[in-house]
C-alpha cells in the first residue's frame, strides 16, 4: 500500500522532523495537539489537525483511542508514533491496525517482547547477546554493590537508582518502583550490577519484512544527565574491530530473534575493559538518529515509510562516512540540579553552515510550557573526522541566539570542548564528575564587558526615547552629566555586575573607570568596544520593559536583568522557606513529614514532578519543620511556599575565633 496521508502522534521536534520528510514525498501530514500546544510549531507546519482536549499527556497524547479517532476523523491511512508518548505501546499499535491503519513501526508482538527489560534479557540470552547477570535484592550483599536499579518497563532514566550502600537499598527500591509506576504504570523494578566507567552504546537496525536486517553503525551516548542523553555521536570512538563487529552481530540477533521490521536500536553497555552487556532494545526511532543518517546519508523515516509500505531494502547499507556529533538543546538549568525552565523563547536562532543541521521544536516567539520534556532543538553537526565535527558543533552552539529561559546551551560547549571529550574519554560518569567545573561562572572580564555593552545600550535607548528627568534616591542622585551606576544580574549563575558611564555633550556614553576599554560604535542594539587593543562587537536585545537583556558576541552569549539601585527588602523571603523552583506537581512527601518533623541538612523532604522529571526538594539545613504547605497531587507555581524549616541553632557551627 502506499501511504497518502500521514498522523504523526507525536509532538515537538520529532513531529517536525518526520512531517519534513512526508512534504519530501509528497505525503500529507496530520498533527494532533493538545489545548496547551494549540500553536505550537508542529501544528503550523501540519497540513492538518485534529485537537486532543486537555493539557497533561495522560489526557491527551497519551490517549490512544483518541488518537485513532483522529486519525480517522482526517483520512489518515497511516499512523507514525515518533519516539516517547506510545510509540512503544503494544496495545496502541494493534488498535492502529485493527483501525485499518498502517502503522509505521515493528510488528505488535516485538513491542510486547522488548516491553518488558526482564523479559527482554531472557530472550536475549536465548539469542546468544552478551548480558549482565540479573541481581536479586532480597539477597544482595556486599560483593553485589555498587547496583543499578531499572525500571522493567518504559525509559528515558525515570526509576532508575544507583545503590552503592546496602542500608540505602531498601528505600532506593521504594522510591525507584513508585517513580516507575508513575511514569509508566508498572512499578515493576530489577537490580543488576552498576558497571563503573561504562560507556553507552548502541546500533542503529532497519529491517523490512523480506529478511533483510542492516545495522547501521555505532553511536556512544554515554554523557548523560539523569541517565538521559544530553551528546551523541557517529560512530563511536575508540571501539576496536572486533568489538564494532560483535555489536553489530548481537544487534543483527538480538532484531531476528522478536521478528523485528522497521527502525529499532540495540543499547549495550561496554565497560572500561571493552566487554559488552546488552540493556535493553527501544523499538522505536531515537532522538539521536541524524548522527546515522549523516554519516550513512540516510533519512531514517524514508526507509520506516518504506518498509511499512512493503517496498524492500537493498542487500546491504550504504558505507558509512565521517563523523557527526549531536547536541541536545534543553531549556533547563545544569547548575541547578537541572530544572526545566519555562516561558516565552524570544528568540532561537541556529547558524546554517555546511555540515550543520538543527531538528527543532520551537520557534522564536513560541512559550515553553509545564506540561512536556523541556527539550527545545537537537543541533547536529557532520564532517569528515570526529575533531572537525566536534568543532563545527561547539562553534555553532556558540554563535546561536537563544533569548528566554534559562538552557544548557554553555554546558554543552564546555562539554564538547572539555580536554576528556576531545580525547574520547567517554563515559556515564562524565557529569558526575566535570558538572561543577562546567556550569562554574565565566572567568575573567567578558561578562563584566558585557554587562557594560548592556549599559551604553540602554543609555543611547534612554536618550533616543526622549530619556528620563535625572531621580534622587535620598542622597544619591543620577545626574546626566555625571558617571551613571546600573547595576545587572547575571543568568542564571547570580553574579552581579555593577558599571558606570558619561553621558558628554556629544551624546555618545562613554565607560567611566573602565580602563583600557573604549567605545568605537554604540547604538541601541549593536555596540562595538575596544579591549586591549581588540575590537569585539556585541548585539544586544532587551525585553519590553527592558528588565531582561541579551548580550550575543561572536564567542559567547549573556542573559542580565537589570536590578534597582537600591533593593527592596520586601523581597526576601522567610529564613527556611522551600519555594518551588518550577511549576510542577506535588507526588510524594518523606514518609511521616508534617510541622514539628525534626529534619537534616540535605534530606529529601518533597517530590515534584515537572516536565517529565522528578525533583527532590532538600531541607536546607537541620532543624525542626515549622509549616508543611505541600501535600501529593497539589500543582504549585514558581516560587510558591512549600515548607518552612527553622533552623537548628545547636547545629550552626561556631567560628572558631569565637570558640
Amino acid at each position: 500500500m502506499t501511504i497518502a496521508t500521514l498522523l504523526v502522534a507525536n509532538r515537538g521536534e520529532i513531529a517536525c522532523r518526520i512531517f519534513r520528510t512526508c512534504r519530501d514525498l509528497g505525503i500529507t501530514t496530520v498533527a494532533v495537539h493538545s489545548d496547551a500546544d494549540a500553536r505550537a510549531l508542529h501544528v503550523r507546519e501540519a497540513d492538518l489537525a485534529v485537537r486532543l482536549p486537555g493539557a497533561a499527556p495522560a489526557d491527551t497524547y497519551l490517549r490512544g483511542n483518541l488518537v485513532v479517532a483522529a486519525a480517522l476523523a482526517a483520512g489518515a491511512d497511516a499512523v507514525h508514533p515518533g519516539y516517547g508518548f506510545l510509540s512503544e505501546n503494544a496495545a496502541f499499535a494493534a488498535a492502529v491496525r485493527d483501525a485499518g491503519l498502517v502503522w509505521v513501526g515493528p510488528p505488535v508482538k516485538a513491542i510486547e517482547l522488548m516491553a518488558s527489560k526482564t523479559r527482554a534479557k531472557e530472550l536475549m540470552a536465548g539469542a546468544g547477546v552478551p548480558l549482565l547477570a540479573p541481581v536479586d535484592p532480597a539477597t544482595a550483599g556486599p560483593g553485589d554493590l555498587p547496583l543499578l536499579l531499572k525500571a522493567a518497563s518504559g525509559g528515558g532514566g525515570r526509576g532508575m537508582r544507583i545503590v552503592r550502600e546496602l542500608g540505602a537499598l531498601p528505600g532506593e527500591l521504594l522510591a525507584a518502583a513508585a517513580e516507575a509506576a508513575s511514569a509508566f504504570g508498572d512499578g515493576e523494578v530489577f537490580a543488576e550490577p552498576y558497571v563503573e566507567r561504562g560507556r553507552h552504546v548502541e546500533v542503529q537496525v532497519l529491517a523490512d519484512e523480506h529478511d533483510t536486517v542492516w545495522a547501521l553503525g555505532t553511536r556512544d551516548c554515554s554523557l548523560q544527565r539523569r541517565h538521559q542523553k544530553v551528546i551523541e555521536e557517529s560512530p563511536a570512538p575508540g571501539l576496536d574491530d572486533a568489538l564494532r563487529t560483535r555489536l553489530h552481530e548481537a544487534a543483527v540477533a538480538a532484531a531476528r530473534a522478536v521478528g523485528y521490521r522497521g527502525a529499532g536500536t540495540v543499547e549495550f553497555l561496554v565497560s572500561a575493559d571493552g566487554r559488552p552487556y546488552f540493556l535493553e532494545m527501544n523499538t522505536r526511532l531515537q532522538v539521536e538518529h541524524p548522527v546515522t543518517e549523516a554519516v550513512f546519508g540516510l533519512d531514517l523515516v524514508a526507509l520506516q515509510l518504506r518498509v511499512a509500505e512493503g517496498e524492500p531494502l537493498g542487500p546491504t547499507p550504504p558505507s558509512p562516512s565521517g563523523h557527526a556529533v549531536e547536541a541536545r538543546l534543553y531549556a533547563e538549568d545544569p547548575a541547578r540540579d537541572w530544572q526545566p525552565q519555562t516561558g516565552a523563547l524570544l528568540a532561537l536562532d541556529v547558524p546554517e553552515a555546511p555540515g550543520l543541521r538543527l531538528d527543532a521544536g520551537y520557534a522564536s516567539g513560541d512559550t515553553i510550557g509545564v506540561h512536556y520534556d523541556p527539550m527545545l532543538a537537537k543541533v547536529i553537526a557532520h564532517a569528515p573526522t570526529r575533531a572537525g565535527a566536534v568543532r563545527l558543533l561547539a562553534r555553532a552552539l556558540e554563535r546561536a541566539r537563544i533569548h528566554g529561559p534559562v538552557t544548557n546551551r554553555d554546558l554543552l560547549v564546555r562539554s564538547l570542548r572539555h580536554p576528556d571529550f576531545a580525547a574520547a574519554r567517554l563515559d556515564t560518569g562524565f557529569y558526575d564528575r566535570h558538572l561543577d567545573h562546567l556550569t562554574a561562572p565565566a572567568p575573567g572580564r567578558a561578562p563584566a564587558t558585557a554587562a557594560l555593552a548592556a549599559a551604553l545600550a540602554a543609555a543611547v535607548r534612554t536618550t533616543a526615547s526622549g530619556g528620563p528627568a535625572p531621580t534622587r534616591f535620598g542622597a544619591w542622585r543620577n545626574v546626566a552629566s555625571g558617571p551613571q551606576l546600573k547595576r545587572y544580574r547575571s543568568e542564571p549563575d547570580g553574579t552581579e555586575y555593577e558599571v558606570a558611564y558619561r553621558t558628554p555633550r556629544t551624546g555618545v556614553p562613554e565607560p567611566h573607570d573602565a580602563p583600557g576599554v573604549r567605545v568605537l560604535a554604540v547604538t541601541p542594539g549593536r555596540v562595538t568596544l575596544e579591549a586591549g587593543g581588540v575590537a569585539r562587537g556585541f548585539t544586544v536585545t532587551a525585553d519590553r520593559d527592558g528588565d531582561r537583556v541579551y548580550v550575543d558576541s561572536a564567542d559567547a552569549s549573556y542573559a542580565f536583568t537589570a536590578l534597582p539601585r537600591f533593593t527592596d527588602p520586601a523581597t526576601h523571603s522567610e529564613p527556611g522557606s522551600l519555594l518551588a523552583p518550577m511549576p510542577g506537581t506535588v507526588v510524594r512527601l518523606a514518609e511521616g513529614l508534617a510541622a514539628g518533623t525534626p529534619v537534616e541538612t540535605g534530606q529529601p523532604l518533597i517530590w515534584l514532578e515537572a516536565m517529565k522529571m522528578e525533583h527532590r526538594i532538600l531541607a536546607p539545613a537541620a532543624g525542626t519543620l515549622t509549616a508543611l504547605h505541600a501535600a501529593p497531587g497539589l500543582q504549585v507555581e514558581v516560587g510558591a511556599l512549600l515548607a518552612v524549616v527553622q533552623e537548628d541553632p545547636a547545629a550552626i557551627p561556631v567560628p572558631e575565633e569565637t570558640a
